[in-house]
């Protein structure tokens, strides 16, 4: 509403409407906060624009009772311009002798998000929230020049293969059930998807999934893949290449081939039957494939490499990650550069709406034993995902298929993450996320305090017949360890900590430190000397405690 439809008989109508994330009501009858007056109105602003009103009851029925808040409208005007960096009109009025205040805050520049003290929030009901990272990375988004949308300027529709539309045409009507697809002239079927303008230009996007060798050779050489085979991960010189140089739609299959043919498979017994695990799984591939073609900066001249060697399969895409995505937080934010592409893909099932495709690869990975996805060599100039073949723990295979099985469980990829960590060791000392695992006893909890460990439950041991060892991660129990530590001070008369840290390298010094406490309060050892430069020593039975 601009400011001018604002008087006291539309004040009158509005007060019957409930409200919106475009109109919010304040009493503020003696006064208003001029940081929540900023909050609000940076909010509103970020839904829109919208008109916060101060002097009525903001609770059904309202009332208008007037607000004595901000006499000086010019210096209140001043502050919110400082502070959000967008102007905010007000119009004041008086009705039947009440004083009321509405506060104008315009919609938000197309790419910004507008904030306030550092936070970026919304209306949720009648309260303000903090913006959810992909809403945030939406509004920049905005911004952004969405190369893949661009013109390609002198291409035509004669540039696209006829054999990759086709393909597209047949996945994208499978997967949406709609048959009118099939009858769709290629410039329809290509105008509904938004890959060609009105006058059938030709964009990026339908060039990245459609475009002829000879097309993509001359208007778009960067949007090859190169896949180049190596003996060893280590090994410079690489014994083929082969470069692949069409359209999505017509290249995917015949590199999967490739890939594929240089793939060896590994065998698990699992009781009577055996089950074969490649080392590079297809659909683990693919999504790396999908990430590169989806977020790759196109306006960089160099292409994407897949490097392939027995053991590691290594791709790397130019440009670095789009804004806000790191490796640490690659499964759980999103944010194509090429929404475009990004949206072609979505309509034919290729690329999940709500995601980059990263936690399948991680649930995948995690769920055959081999080393989560690695991004450790990307940097701002590119991206670089590893795939290791390596199965690390044939037991943890076993372990998560029976248990799902029998508890018919569906892993998170958070689930598995977590177990994971318990299995390699590395899982947070807090456990507060193992409550539930500990509880259904797929994890056991060893030791109190801050000492305290996770390991596997006995169910991981007995898959693969390893209950030996169980027993032996499981550790010696606190009474074993004492005895450990004063048949040191038997043979060797007296020791400091950095001894006892060797008699018993699984414990931490914390963990030795209680176990010391604790026979010297059944006094069987006695510390001797001051604390640093002292030394512990067998306490004799005839002779006084000390302390």
């Amino acid at each position: 509403m601009v400011n001018q439809e604002w008087t006291c008989d539309i004040l009158e109508k509005r007060l019957l409407r409930s409200e919106n994330e475009h109109c919010e009501f304040k009493k503020a009858q003696h006064g208003f906060d001029k940081d929540n007056l900023a909050e609000y109105c940076a909010a509103l602003s970020n839904e829109g624009g919208g008109d916060l009103v101060l002097g009525v009851i903001d609770k059904a029925p309202r009332t208008i009772v007037g607000s004595s808040a901000f006499h000086d409208l010019n210096e209140v005007k001043l502050f919110l311009l400082d502070k959000l960096k967008v102007r905010v009109n007000v119009t004041e009025l008086q009705c039947d002798g009440k004083r009321v205040l509405i506060f104008h805050a315009p919609p938000r520049p197309k790419g910004k998000a507008i904030g306030f003290k550092g936070r970026f929030q919304m209306r949720s009901g009648e309260s303000l929230v903090p913006m959810p990272f992909e809403m945030l990375a939406a509004i920049t988004e905005e911004g952004t020049l969405d190369r893949s949308q661009e013109f390609i300027v002198g291409a035509t529709l004669d540039d696209l293969s006829t054999t990759a539309i086709e393909r597209f045409r047949d996945i994208w009507s499978r997967k949406t059930g709609n048959r009118e697809l099939a009858s769709l002239e290629p410039s329809r079927l290509l105008h509904d998807a938004g890959l060609v303008g009105p006058n059938n230009e030709v964009t990026i996007a339908a060039m990245v999934l459609l475009g002829s060798r000879k097309s993509m050779t001359r208007w778009l050489p960067q949007a090859e893949v190169i896949l180049e085979y190596r003996s060893s991960a280590t090994s410079i010189p690489y014994q083929a290449r082969e470069e692949f140089r069409e359209g999505f739609f017509d290249m995917d299959q015949r590199l999967w081939s490739a890939i594929k043919a240089r793939t060896q498979v590994q065998h698990i017994r699992e009781g009577l039957f055996i089950r074969d695990i490649p080392d590079f799984e297809e659909e683990v591939v693919r999504e790396g494939l999908l990430n590169a073609i989806c977020h790759r900066d196109y306006a960089n001249g160099a292409s994407v490499f897949i490097r392939q060697a027995p053991e590691l399969l290594e791709l790397e895409s130019p440009g670095g990650f789009p804004a806000g995505i790191t490796p640490e937080t690659v499964i759980t934010r999103q944010y194509p550069r090429n929404r475009l592409i990004a949206e072609t893909l979505q309509l034919c099932g290729l690329v999940e709406r709500s995601g980059q495709g990263a936690d399948k690869m991680f649930r995948m990975q995690i769920e055959q034993s081999k080393p989560r996805p690695d991004y450790g060599g990307t940097d701002e100039h590119r991206v670089v995902l590893k795939l290791r073949a390596t199965i690390q723990d044939r037991a943890f295979i076993h372990f998560l298929d029976q248990v799902g099985q029998e508890m018919q469980a569906t892993w998170t990829v958070s689930d598995l993450l977590l177990l994971d960590d318990v299995r390699s060791g590395k899982v947070k000392p807090d456990g507060q996320a193992l409550v539930r695992f500990v509880e259904q006893g797929l994890v056991q909890r060893i030791s109190r305090g801050r000492g305290v460990r996770y390991i596997l439950s006995k169910r991981y041991y007995q898959a693969t017949d390893q209950e030996g060892r169980y027993t032996r991660d499981l550790g010696l129990d606190k009474e074993t360890n004492k005895e450990l530590l004063l048949k040191h001070l038997r043979n060797f008369k007296h020791a400091s900590m950095s001894k006892f840290l060797g008699v018993l390298p699984a414990l931490t010094r914390w963990q030795i430190t209680t176990l010391l406490k604790e026979l010297r309060a059944e006094g069987k050892i006695h510390f001797v000397g001051v604390k640093r430069a002292g030394h512990w020593a067998l306490t004799s039975p005839t002779s006084k405690q000390p302390r």
